[in-house]
C-alpha cells in the first residue's frame, strides 16, 4: 500500500491540505521519501485531480498547497487510525494526563461526527472489537502531574512569548520564587517545564521544572523567549532521562543471552550496535543523566557490564551501595 501510486497521490494531497504555508518540492520529497522529480510528478497528479491547489512565492523557492481542505470522503478515517487514536486517549488516561486525554477524546469525536454515517457504521463494529481486543499494559512508575489550568498559563506564556512565574518547591533552595522564560514542555514519566531562570547570570540556559514542584503558577508580562536556535527535542536527546549534565559517551557491553533484547531496545536517539565475538552486543551513546541511565541499568542485572564512562561506573555503585544499605547487606 505505501508504493500503491494513488495512495501516495493522496497522502501528499492530505498533507498539501493540512499545510497552511505549503509544501515545497524538496519538503514534499522528504515527506512522500521520494526523489525531487518523482515529487515533481506526484505534484503534478494531485494538481490534475485537485485543480484549487495554488502556487505560493517563497524566495527563492516555491510552495504549493490546497486551500479549503479536502472532502469528507477523502479524508474519511480507516478503522486502524481510530484504533490509535483511542488507544492513545486511554494511556494518557491510565497514565494520570486526564486533561491530554480529553483532548485526543474531544478530537475523536469531532473525527466521527465529521464522518457520513454510512462509513461510520461500517467501521463501528470492527473498531468496537479491536478495543476489547487490545488493552495497555499498567507499568508502575510515579502518576505524571497535570494540571490542566497549570498547563494552559504555560502554553499561552508559550504562544505569547512571555514568562511565568511561579514558587518552586524542588531544586536545592525550596520554596524560592522564579521568573522563567518558558522553552517548551516535556512529558513522560514526570512532566517537566524547560526554561530559562530570568533572574540568573544566564537567562538563555534551559533547565527543567517538574510541574507537580511548582505552586501558584501565573502568566507575567515580561517578555520571555527561548534562544533562537534553541531546539526542544535536540535538547530532550541530550539526556538518557530529564537530568542534564556534560554529554558523555556510554559504552555498554550486553551478555549473549540478552544480545537479541538489546538490539530490538531503543537506549538512546545517538545509538550504534555493535556484534562483539563472544556473541554479546555492544551500546554505545552519546548522553548525559548518568543516575538515571544507572537506575534503569539495574532492571538489566548481570546481563550488562559498563565499559564506560567512569561517571555511570560510580553512579552505578553508589546505587549499589545505597541498596545493600537499605537491605542488610555489607
Amino acid at each position: 500500500m505505501r508504493h500503491d501510486k494513488a495512495a501516495m497521490v493522496l497522502d501528499l494531497a492530505r498533507r498539501l491540505a493540512a499545510s497552511a504555508e505549503g509544501l515545497t518540492l524538496d519538503e514534499m520529497a522528504r515527506a512522500m521519501e521520494v526523489g525531487r522529480r518523482t515529487a515533481e510528478r506526484m505534484r503534478d497528479a494531485v494538481w490534475a485531480l485537485y485543480p484549487q491547489m495554488e502556487e505560493v512565492p517563497d524566495p527563492p523557492t516555491k510552495r504549493w498547497r490546497i486551500r479549503g481542505g479536502l472532502s469528507a470522503f477523502e479524508q474519511a478515517p480507516d478503522t486502524t487510525e481510530l484504533l490509535e487514536l483511542t488507544k492513545a486517549a486511554e494511556a494518557l488516561r491510565r497514565a494520570g494526563e486526564p486533561g491530554r486525554a480529553a483532548a485526543l477524546e474531544a478530537l475523536e469525536h469531532k473525527i466521527k461526527a465529521a464522518m457520513r454515517s454510512t462509513t461510520l457504521n461500517r467501521l463501528a463494529p470492527d473498531l468496537e472489537a479491536l478495543v476489547r481486543a487490545e488493552t495497555i499494559a499498567v507499568q508502575a512508575g510515579p502518576r505524571p502531574f497535570e494540571d490542566e489550568a497549570v498547563l494552559s498559563v504555560i502554553r499561552r506564556a508559550i504562544m505569547a512569548g512571555t514568562a511565568v512565574g511561579f514558587v518552586y518547591m524542588g531544586g536545592s533552595t525550596p520554596g524560592r520564587k522564579r521568573r522563567i522564560a518558558p522553552f517548551g514542555l516535556m512529558f513522560g514519566r514526570a512532566n517537566y517545564l524547560v526554561g530559562g531562570d530570568l533572574d540568573s547570570a544566564q537567562p538563555e540556559a534551559p533547565r527543567t521544572f517538574r510541574l507537580d514542584h511548582m505552586e501558584g503558577v501565573t502568566a507575567l508580562p515580561d517578555r520571555a523567549s527561548p534562544p533562537a536556535d534553541f531546539d526542544l527535542q535536540a535538547f530532550a536527546s541530550r539526556s538518557f532521562g530529564v537530568y542534564q549534565g556534560e554529554l558523555e559517551e556510554v559504552v555498554l557491553h550486553i551478555a549473549p543471552d540478552k544480545a537479541d533484547e538489546a538490539r530490538a531496545w531503543r537506549w538512546h536517539p545517538t545509538q550504534t550496535l555493535t556484534n562483539l565475538a563472544d556473541g554479546g552486543v555492544e551500546v554505545r551513546f552519546n548522553s548525559s543523566g548518568m543516575r538515571e541511565l544507572a537506575w534503569h541499568l539495574f532492571t538489566w542485572g548481570e546481563a550488562v557490564r559498563i565499559a564506560g564512562p567512569d561517571s555511570l561506573k560510580a553512579e552505578m555503585r553508589q546505587a549499589l551501595e545505597a541498596a545493600a544499605r537499605a537491605h542488610g547487606g555489607a
